[in-house]
């Protein structure tokens, strides 16, 4: 239940965060001891050790305030490793996306390279006049005459580093 409780307060606004407090704060001093905070991170899966979380926090036990201050920060850490995981997937599918144009795996998309498969893959029509050269042009940004992964990153993501 204290574990339900937890998680889903991670979503809610910090007024439901006092339920968890007042949860955690078995003996109703006003305080929550690190070992007891420690017994609901562990049941959600973050591994700390008392210690760790005294030298974070300073202190053995928190009040109110510095347990929302806490929570407030575990919420963004936990925001920013979400985010870094979306980032990792995305850079996976990228990555995945960008070997099937390296076609002979030096990390490099050429013009001919790109050709190939865009003749392969229906898309190439000699006749519509733009040759890959011209396509490689418009985003190798560091002028070696072939796509990296950045400059491919990039154009995929429509982003411009």
């Amino acid at each position: 239940m204290l574990k339900f409780i937890f998680k889903i307060s991670l979503r809610r606004p910090p007024i439901h965060i006092q339920r968890i407090f007042t949860i955690l704060d078995k003996n109703s001093d006003g305080l929550v001891s690190l070992e007891e905070l420690n017994c609901v991170l562990e049941r959600i899966g973050m591994q700390f050790r008392v210690q760790e979380l005294e030298s974070t926090v300073g202190k053995t036990s928190l009040n109110w305030d510095e347990f929302l201050f806490f929570y407030e920060s575990l919420c963004k850490r936990t925001e920013m490793v979400g985010e870094a995981a979306e980032a990792e997937e995305e850079d996976d599918g990228l990555v995945k996306a960008f070997k099937v144009f390296d076609l002979n795996g030096d990390g490099f998309i050429s013009s001919h390279e790109l050709q190939n498969v865009l003749t392969r893959l229906g898309f190439w029509d000699e006749k519509s006049g733009k040759d890959c050269r011209s396509m490689i042009c418009e985003y190798d940004t560091n002028c070696d005459g072939v796509i990296d992964f950045e400059e491919f990153k990039n154009m995929m993501l429509g982003t411009n580093s």
